[in-house]
């Protein structure tokens, strides 16, 4: 009895493709150690950086007001995308593990869009609250509360998974032929798209539109929002007054500069400068977006932000104390034996 050649299409269909064999950066094989290095000190400087952040937002109780709960969201979510994405680069570029099965790729590529997402609501929400805090201070406290920041870390994760379900349903429909080889460091939406041997304009389509109604709509949002800071911190009386209220956004519109730029410059090379800029240059500006910012959004804001600076300090100076104190009476104990 011969076999249906129809089984071999419904397996896939069924099971999914075989694993991917993450490649990389192409061109620049010789060069992967070397490109380890700094994406493994930027990895180490971020959930370090981060992690403290979080820590001291948690901790501190000086620290409850909603501007501060914004940026450990911020810290959180830089936390989560870093570490979604760099391990399995660095695997990958030091030659350990290479492969990633099916569901773990669309898992990787869900966690890392719906983060990079929530990070950007959470950006909009941080802007708003400056706007609040600088055109309308009388009423901060009213509108913006620990339930309302609450409500923001909410929405902002459920807007991103709203948005990702769809790309990851869209790619599970496709047919894949055999095409394994995925030239990139971790698993992105129209990579992995482009192994596939059906129609994957859905996917590019679709693709667009939601970069233009999440990060894109976000910044325009965000540019709207220090149009009417600059235009209310002009009409303010004194010298003194204008530089502390734009000291204050200061910290902020330099994280969005680091989120946006690299981010969008990658997401425009990818599908329109695909015959223009080199392929090893797209795949690095993606390990930068997923690993400059969240490494130097701490220090950005721990050096721009007063308050967290102070604290951090505080907190370093016990740290280092207590350290000292322990080790102390260890070398004495040493010293009479």
């Amino acid at each position: 009895m011969g076999l249906d050649p129809a089984l071999p299409a419904l397996n896939r269909t069924v099971l999914g493709p075989g694993p991917f064999v993450l490649l990389g950066v192409p061109g620049l094989e010789a060069l992967h150690t070397w490109l380890s290095v700094p994406v493994c000190l930027l990895y180490v400087a971020a959930v370090t950086g981060n992690g403290l952040l979080l820590g001291l937002v948690a901790a501190d109780e000086t620290l409850r007001a909603p501007m501060y709960q914004l940026l450990g969201l911020l810290a959180a979510a830089d936390l989560v995308l870093a570490t979604s994405t760099v391990p399995k680069a660095l695997a990958v570029l030091w030659g350990l593990s290479r492969e990633i099965s099916f569901a773990a790729c669309l898992a990787q590529l869900f966690v890392t869009h719906v983060t990079f997402i929530a990070e950007s609501s959470v950006l909009l929400a941080m802007a708003g609250d400056r706007y609040v805090a600088i055109c309308q201070p009388l009423r901060y406290g009213a509108l913006l509360t620990q339930r309302v920041v609450a409500i923001v870390a909410v929405a902002a994760v459920a807007r991103g998974a709203c948005v990702m379900v769809p790309p990851v349903a869209l790619l599970q429909r496709l047919p894949y032929c055999g095409q394994r080889e995925l030239p990139h460091t971790y698993c992105e939406h129209m990579g992995v798209a482009r192994l596939a041997c059906g129609d994957t304009r859905p996917n590019v389509w679709y693709g667009l539109a939601t970069t233009l109604l999440s990060p894109a709509l976000d910044l325009g949002l965000i540019a709207a929002s220090y149009a009417l800071i600059l235009r209310a911190v002009c009409r303010l009386p004194s010298h003194g007054a204008r530089c502390k209220a734009l000291g204050t956004c200061g910290a902020h519109a330099s994280v969005i500069a680091l989120f946006y730029t690299p981010a969008l410059f990658s997401f425009l090379a990818h599908r329109f400068g695909r015959r223009t800029v080199p392929r090893h240059i797209h795949i690095l500006l993606a390990n930068l977006y997923v690993v400059v910012p969240p490494a130097l959004n701490p220090v950005v804001y721990g050096v721009r932000t007063q308050q967290i600076a102070q604290r951090l300090r505080r907190w370093l100076g016990l740290f280092w104390a207590r350290a000292v104190r322990d080790v102390g009476p260890e070398k004495a104990s040493r010293g009479t034996d």
